[in-house]
């Protein structure tokens, strides 16, 4: 069976980012590329729409700590939304350094890499949020109940 290209897996944040994860910089537009030839006869660049749900894109970068090499340390999440999505407040004052965790995660299957080739990953989220807070409507399911606690209740 093959699985066909561009296939989105949801995954929860705990899976991809055990030790937590932590935004370093801005919410950006996910622009698309525009070569110099195009940018000087004055064609302007345009934010990237996804194709699969319509939403626009934006770029956030994240720290991983749990990450086992040093090239999957800092990743982007390509968060997908109407509007620009709100960060966390800073946590540490001074420092452009939020824990985040991240709501409506996919993972996308890439090649990756130049000369040497690699598996790597497209992360997309839909959400995010202090990791204390419980989002709107998008609370932790409970674990289901057990054969006991049916006939206690």
């Amino acid at each position: 069976m093959a699985v066909p290209r561009g296939t989105r897996f949801e995954v929860e944040h705990d899976q991809v980012f055990p030790e937590g994860a932590a935004i370093v910089g801005p919410v950006a537009a996910d622009m698309e590329y525009i070569s110099t030839e195009d940018r000087a006869r004055g064609k302007q660049p345009k934010q990237r729409i996804d194709e699969v749900t319509g939403l626009l894109q934006w770029k956030v970068t994240v720290s991983d700590p749990s990450a086992d090499k040093d090239r999957d340390k800092s990743i982007s999440i390509i968060m997908l939304a109407r509007v620009q999505p709100v960060p966390p407040e800073t946590a540490i004052a001074g420092f452009d350094f939020r824990p985040v965790h991240f709501e409506g995660l996919t993972i996308e299957p890439r090649v990756m890499g130049e000369k040497f080739k690699y598996l790597g990953w497209v992360f997309r989220a839909t959400g995010m949020r202090a990791p204390h807070e419980t989002g709107k409507g998008h609370s932790k399911s409970s674990p289901m109940p057990s054969a006991a606690d049916k006939s206690a209740a």
